[in-house]
């Protein structure tokens, strides 16, 4: 696969190609989407969190500044100090730092969602030569060519906030120590945000790059997908051999259901066909067994060793075996013919059992044309 040139490489990804890739690791990433969340996470803490967090720090930052001349001798209690002052540090700042975590892991899970793969060391990857390669390659191009623009556009938005707010900023000269501290903080809040604005245009131009570069390095060529194709398909005589088994399981099935039937509907040599009624269970005859040729045959056969009336109706025999599956309902435009039939059975049950007048059987069962797909041939 790593021989065959770009040129080659005409298809687009199969599913099957696109979750290997997946698997292995190999997803579309964005540093700049990923750069953007986790700026857009910090402004936002420190926006919402920036009260609590100037005072959580001053407050450590005044006691560390207190100076005592009887513990101050003392070593011991000078490293417990600092690192009560370090633990508290640590506590006003975790929030932000919980949040900036959370970004930093929920960023790419808005181009992939959630992969796990174990972790691959590829000892190719310190190879000087591999590289250099990479460097002067397309992508590596791209790349420079993407951080210039990054440069460029963040420069140029950092040069026009401080030339928008010039008169701004040499007013703190002027101004108290308090107001000028407070002034300072919004003006580094309306730059950073601008900045990250900035960083959301950047990240809306690399994040189609990247989904098209990544997919572009799955493409593959016609023979790949072909034989993708007849790997999923399974040998044909695998498959066949298989569809054999099923069929042959599905007659043996089939054949259970002879002994069950009422009446048996044949061709007589072609066709035939199992019918089964019971009106208290039944909105109308179903077919239970259907065959043509030797399994007709066969049905015959079984049937007749069953004591299972058998019953020569050409027409109709047609009619049901094209016009209906196994376990379907007999067509509507049939129900008075079957009916016929099926009055012919029972009256056929009763003489079996109790003797009497031998029935008739119906020597003509009327069919549909449309439904016989021989009515009208000599």
């Amino acid at each position: 696969m790593s021989g065959d040139s770009d040129l080659e490489r005409t298809e687009s990804a199969t599913p099957k190609r696109l979750e290997q890739a997946r698997e292995e690791g190999q997803i579309a990433r964005s540093q700049e989407l990923s750069t953007f969340v986790i700026l857009f996470a910090g402004v936002g803490g420190l926006w919402f969190m920036g009260a609590s967090l100037l005072e959580r720090v001053s407050s450590v930052m005044r006691r560390g500044l207190q100076f005592k001349s009887g513990p101050a001798s003392d070593p011991q209690f000078m490293v417990s100090s600092l690192h009560e002052l370090m633990g508290d540090a640590l506590l006003g700042l975790l929030p932000l730092l919980l949040l900036l975590s959370v970004a930093a892991m929920a960023a790419p899970l808005l181009l992939n969602g959630w992969i796990l793969t174990p972790p691959k060391f590829d000892f190719n990857r310190l190879n000087p030569a591999n590289g250099l390669g990479r460097i002067f390659s397309l992508p590596g191009l791209a790349e420079l060519v993407k951080a210039v623009a990054k440069a460029l556009v963040i420069g140029g938005i950092a040069a026009w906030v401080m030339w928008r707010n010039q008169e701004a900023l040499l007013s703190l000269l002027n101004n108290s120590i308090e107001s000028g501290s407070a002034q300072m903080g919004n003006l580094m809040g309306s730059s950073v945000l601008t900045v990250v604005c900035g960083m959301l245009l950047i990240a809306a131009i690399d994040v189609p790059y990247q989904l098209w570069s990544h997919n572009r390095k799955l493409r593959m060529t016609r023979e790949e997908v072909r034989k993708e194709a007849r790997e999923s398909e399974g040998d044909p005589h695998v498959k066949a051999r298989i569809r054999n088994i099923q069929r042959e399981s599905a007659r043996r099935r089939m054949m259970t259901e002879i002994p069950k039937a009422d009446v048996i509907v044949t061709n007589p040599t072609h066709y035939a066909v199992a019918l089964r009624y019971h009106s208290d269970t039944m909105r109308a005859p179903k077919v239970v067994v259907k065959g043509a040729h030797l399994l007709a045959q066969r049905i015959r056969e079984l049937g007749e060793e069953h004591h299972v009336p058998v019953l020569e109706a050409p027409p109709l025999a047609r009619a049901l075996y094209h016009h209906t599956e196994l376990g379907d309902e007999i067509p509507e435009t049939l129900y008075t013919t079957v009916a016929e039939l099926l009055a012919y059975v029972f009256q056929l049950r009763r003489y079996r059992e109790v003797g009497g007048a031998v029935p008739v059987a119906p020597e003509r069962l009327p069919v549909p044309e449309n439904l016989d797909p021989e009515a009208g041939v000599k």
